[in-house]
């Protein structure tokens, strides 16, 4: 683990060449490079393939949330294609949390839990009927993922501590992170790079601030210095 990059990139493009010249651009800075429905739905394994071909860890994002036995044969499926790290949602229940972890071959695909998404907050919550804030819907599904044993979460910054209180040696992956200055889409929870580490992520997920960037490669290369110098 020490010895990956803590920054992860999100691919969130619509085209394979795009996707891959950003791993080639941003290489030296990037080993887990995050995979989501963008480019999943229109290229399905390929682009894992690609991607791991040039050397690199792929972070599949879809956030799985279906009956037990469906979410264990996909993890099956990620784990047969080498996938690192893969996201769940906490919301599926224990029982699907643990057939999602029994899916697991030779001890991955990592399996992160989400709790509550980086673009929502209270307003949202009550809309979906959860009447509680963002940090208790946090703690009560984090708790969920504690007692299944899944291998880490995923959180923004604001719920580090929180998350960390309540099952200390979990892997956290942290989204939502901004450099200074940024613009923050819609995100609602952000942190600098910086902030989300000295809380105790131990990787960070940016997207837009480097794939959008003039030069991928000195953006990457930016955020990568920032971290080197706080730690």
């Amino acid at each position: 683990m020490s010895e990956l990059s803590p920054l992860i990139l999100a691919l969130d493009v619509e085209d394979m060449e795009r996707a891959l010249w950003l791993v080639e651009e941003t290489s030296e800075f990037v080993d887990v490079y995050k995979v989501g429905p963008i480019l999943f739905v229109k290229y399905g394994p390929r682009i894992v393939e690609e991607v791991a071909k040039r050397g690199k860890k792929v972070f599949l994002d879809l956030k799985f949330h279906d009956i037990p036995n469906t979410v264990r044969k996909a993890v099956e499926s990620a784990s047969s294609m080498g996938v690192y790290l893969l996201t769940v949602h906490l919301s599926g229940g224990r029982r699907m949390l643990e057939a999602a972890l029994s899916g697991k071959s030779h001890g991955t695909p990592l399996i992160l839990g989400v709790s509550v998404l980086t673009s929502m907050d209270e307003r949202d919550l009550r809309e979906v009927g959860i009447d509680c804030g963002v940090g208790d819907q946090v703690a009560r599904l984090v708790s969920i993922g504690k007692r299944a044993g899944i291998d880490g979460f995923v959180c923004s910054t604001r719920e580090i501590s929180l998350v960390k209180d309540l099952v200390p040696d979990a892997l956290l992956v942290v989204p939502g992170v901004r450099p200074a200055g940024s613009s923050l889409g819609d995100q609602k929870r952000v942190a600098t790079p910086s902030e989300a580490v000295k809380m105790g992520a131990d990787f960070i997920v940016v997207g837009r601030p480097i794939y959008g960037a003039e030069s991928p490669y000195l953006a990457a290369r930016a955020i990568v210095e920032e971290l080197s110098s706080t730690a």
